[in-house]
């Protein structure tokens, strides 16, 4: 049974072209996922299909009787009513009867009291109440009566989304539902969603949540519609048989192309009907060579600043805000290429701990001493401070006109912004122009630019795209630097880190010498062999979480590959100097090229040396 349908949607904003002949249908009960890169249109496309946005051209039909419940990234709220009336605010009378109940408790009229009561049991609000309110506990939002005015932003967001959620739709669409919930409260709505007996359309940039949630996926491509009929995996391996299948096309298509083009230059005027279906087909030949198929190959492999061998040592660090203690005598000696995730409930310190390290933020006692050659970067959660009104290559120009890679190649800014995904149209948008995961893009790459070798993370995935997230993995598992992550998306942590600090609340910190599911399937074990409270008792200590850490895996991943690729770099050098060596030696060189290969032959060397000793160094620590 069909409950939504997208036929021939176009919208465009101006001269840019967001989404073209974009046509789908959503049956009962199927869990579908829609996924394309920033800035393509999918928050727009949800806006239309709510009816929050018209689109220029094609319609959008919803069966007659169901009805739709909608997560936006910015919802809107009453301010001045509490969350519990937020949660109901899409029924009024609920709102209402709720209000006049709790009012009636506070009085000593019992026939206001009785009214009150009769219009709950005529409305049947008493299992809803409940159901809100558990739903409200498991999003850490236990205060019902506050008003939303006093709540962060993130608090606000998952009222709104119990708010969706107990409007009990039939057609259930959220935007980015995991942002602002920690790893538990993931992990819950995880649980909820595939329970849920509901059609649902989401978008999410947690990989290990659309696996687990989502049965289909909906692609948005070069502003084509793909459909998927599996979870993300299966999704992952069919769009790469798509895309090489299509490479193949185009690449035979250009081959045929230059025959054809050949024909066109030398034949006579068309006149039969032989000719001219020829000439059409030349036509759509080269519309089909002319193809261009986005990589996810974003070049972010920029150099980095030389790491000494003291990086930061933390000692007795505490900080506390008023009554409510965050840290409590921490200390913490860090090492070169460490891979550290944090992690912890909402509010127990985590931001706080990343504000500390970086000095934004005065411990009440203790000490932080970084190292000499130490130079951090930190992405900030709440994004950059880039003025809106200014081009995007000119805020990267404000960085730097030429950026240096990890190879030693310098190019231009422009050139660096187009191998992130920034087309020169879009290098000369205006930074307000841009979507919130376009302006993350801009955040990372004025960061990279600067060449840190200490990268402090606070939920960097959020708000990107599957695509350019598989690629910043990547180059982080390469960073030549030591990485302290924030982050609720347990693909990334699992990929990233070989370390927990794990905050417990009330100041306390535990370690864990493993990524997120190793940790969580360590607590379970725990739990099942001595009871509930088991994993917290039996907590490893994080002072010891770096010795067991470094028994455990003597090289991270990073390091592993760093090691295998220096390995072929020194064979290749040494064949290099040998070549040289024997044209120097052979007595048939002009003065000039003498000079030249005699140049050429202290470069190799000094590079040599250099992957050498970092060939031991590492060698070392495996041994």
């Amino acid at each position: 049974m069909i409950y939504l349908q997208a036929e021939n949607i176009y919208k465009s904003f101006g001269d840019l072209e967001i989404l073209s002949n974009i046509s789908f249908s959503l049956f009962q009960n199927q869990r579908t996922a829609l996924v394309a890169r920033n800035g393509t249109g999918k928050s727009t496309l949800l806006n239309i299909l709510v009816g929050l946005e018209t689109p220029d051209s094609g319609k959008v039909t919803l069966r007659n009787d169901i009805k739709v419940g909608y997560l936006p990234q910015e919802p809107q709220l009453d301010l001045k009513k509490s969350v519990l009336e937020n949660v109901f605010i899409a029924d009024d009378t609920i709102s209402i009867a709720i209000r006049n109940y709790e009012n009636a408790l506070k009085s000593t009229n019992k026939k206001v009291l009785q009214q009150a009561i009769d219009e709950m049991d005529r409305l049947n609000i008493w299992d809803r109440e409940q159901k809100a309110k558990q739903i409200l506990s498991a999003l850490q939002l236990s205060e019902f009566n506050l008003p939303v005015e006093s709540l962060s932003g993130g608090q606000r967001k998952r009222v709104a989304l119990a708010s969706t959620l107990i409007s009990n739709p039939d057609l259930l669409i959220l935007d980015e539902p995991t942002n602002h919930l920690d790893l538990d409260m993931v992990e819950w709505l995880e649980d909820y969603l595939t329970r849920l007996q509901k059609t649902l359309l989401l978008v999410t940039h947690d990989r290990y949540f659309l696996d687990r949630v989502c049965t289909d996926i909906l692609e948005i491509d070069q502003k084509q519609v793909f459909t998927y009929n599996g979870n993300y995996s299966y999704f992952i391996e069919k769009r790469d048989e798509r895309i090489r299948a299509k490479l193949a096309e185009i690449d035979k298509a250009n081959n045929l192309l230059r025959r054809e083009t050949e024909w066109m230059r030398r034949m006579p005027q068309a006149r039969g009907t032989k000719a001219k279906y020829r000439i059409d087909a030349f036509y759509k030949l080269r519309e089909t060579a002319l193809q261009r198929i986005d990589s996810n190959d974003i070049e972010i492999g920029t150099s980095s600043s030389r790491l000494g061998k003291k990086i930061m040592e933390v000692k007795g660090l505490s900080k506390s805000f008023g009554s409510k203690i965050i840290l409590k005598d921490f200390s913490y000696t860090f090492n070169r290429f460490e891979r550290l995730g944090v992690v912890g409930a909402n509010g127990t310190g985590k931001t706080t701990f990343l504000n500390l390290i970086t000095g934004n933020l005065a411990p009440d006692s203790g000490t932080i001493d970084p190292g000499s050659t130490l130079k951090i970067a930190y992405y900030r959660q709440d994004g950059m401070n880039i003025t809106d009104d200014i081009k995007v290559i000119d805020a990267v120009r404000e960085i730097a006109e030429v950026v240096t890679l990890a190879n030693g190649k310098t190019i231009t800014a422009s050139q660096f912004l187009n191998n992130f995904l920034f087309t020169p149209d879009r290098q000369h948008t205006l930074v307000r122009k841009l979507s919130g995961g376009e302006k993350r893009r801009l955040y990372l790459i004025t960061l990279l630019m600067q060449n840190p070798n200490f990268l402090l993370l606070d939920e960097p995935t959020n708000d990107l795209d599957i695509f350019t997230l598989t690629v910043l993995e990547d180059y982080l598992i390469n960073f030549p630097g030591v990485i302290i992550a924030v982050s609720h998306d347990r693909y990334f942590m699992d990929k990233l880190v070989d370390g927990l600090l794990i905050f417990e609340g009330n100041g306390e910190v535990s370690g864990f010498p493993g990524n997120y599911t190793e940790f969580r399937n360590w607590a379970k074990e725990q739990e099942k062999i001595n009871g509930t409270s088991s994993a917290a008792k039996n907590k490893p200590d994080y002072k010891k979480t770096k010795d067991d850490n470094r028994k455990r895996n003597k090289l991270t991943f990073a390091q592993k590959k760093e090691l295998e690729q220096l390995s072929l770099d020194i064979e290749i050098l040494e064949k290099t100097k040998k070549e040289i060596e024997t044209s120097l030696n052979s007595g048939t060189l002009t003065p000039e090229q003498l000079i030249e290969k005699s140049t050429q032959y202290g470069k190799v060397t000094r590079v040599l040396e250099e992957k050498e000793m970092r060939w031991l160094e590492l060698s070392e620590l495996d041994s």
